[in-house]
């Protein structure tokens, strides 16, 4: 911690190299990356977009029946129809393609298999990055986000540690709470667990059903974490030496259908009271 903290001093925005890591070719990467190339003081020298392919099919089927059995078939089946609401609507169904993003602007794009692959670890060294952004992942093994000299950053589209690993809105409604936000952490071998760097809370934007809140208040998520992490990014050192932990959190999965349906009344509460 100490070598970050030196190492953050003798360094500015100006001169950091970034690279950027994603599992998805729209939604935050391509819109945190539009709004990076922006900035004078921000240089992406990398790209890289993982597939995402499963590569211990026996491993991955097994967690996937395992969740099942704890959430319930029809809780998984509602949790599919729960995803689709996080997908390309709204602010979202506007953003183009990463790739042709940096086919634009003269970046760099590699395409690996998926985050445990060789090939993701070597397009991560040859970057000789400064600092990496993981922009829509899960999980990132260490010997990929130790890479960068200065580690990774990753973007929650929630508040932490109250809600990791939590899909945004639905567990804060869940809980009884109007509020929202965004938090930009360090990664480490955990999930939405390192050292928080920057957190911004707001209201909900309540609408007339669960599904739209859900999407028009992801759309705002994702405008504002955009925006602060360039302002993180451009103020780095600052941000960096006022980094703190954690402390104990609460992680969160794809709701059962009980739980669902709690998220259904508290909703028509909320949204009530805000009427």
């Amino acid at each position: 911690m100490q070598q970050i903290n030196d190492f953050s001093k003798a360094i500015s925005a100006t001169n950091m190299d970034i690279v950027i890591l994603t599992s998805n070719r729209r939604n935050t990467a391509s819109f945190c990356l539009s709004l990076l190339l922006k900035s004078p003081e921000i240089n992406v020298v990398k790209v890289i977009y993982c597939e995402a392919r499963v590569k211990n099919r026996i491993r991955f089927y097994k967690k996937k029946f395992q969740k099942i059995l704890n959430i319930g078939l029809a809780g998984a089946i509602n949790g599919i129809r729960i995803r689709k609401w996080y997908d390309g609507a709204g602010l979202r169904s506007g953003l183009q393609d990463i790739g042709l993003i940096c086919a634009s602007n003269g970046i760099p794009f590699s395409v690996t298999p998926s985050m445990y692959d060789p090939k993701t670890v070597e397009e991560m060294a040859t970057a000789k990055a400064d600092l990496g952004l993981s922009l829509g992942n899960s999980y990132i093994p260490k010997k990929v986000f130790s890479i960068p000299r200065m580690g990774m950053l990753n973007i929650h589209g929630e508040v932490l540690p109250a809600f990791q690993n939590a899909q945004s809105v639905i567990w804060q409604i869940h809980e009884g709470s109007s509020m929202t936000g965004y938090t930009i952490h360090r990664i480490d071998s955990h999930i939405d667990t390192g050292d928080i760097l920057l957190q911004e809370k707001f209201p909900i934007l309540f609408g007339v059903n669960l599904e739209e809140t859900v999407r028009h208040t992801v759309d705002l998520i994702l405008e504002k974490a955009g925006h602060g992490l360039v302002k993180l990014l451009e103020n780095y050192p600052e941000y960096e030496s006022k980094a703190y932990p954690q402390g104990k959190g609460r992680s969160f999965t794809t709701p059962s259908l009980r739980e669902f349906f709690k998220m259904k009344n508290n909703f028509r509460k909320l949204s009530s009271n805000k009427g």
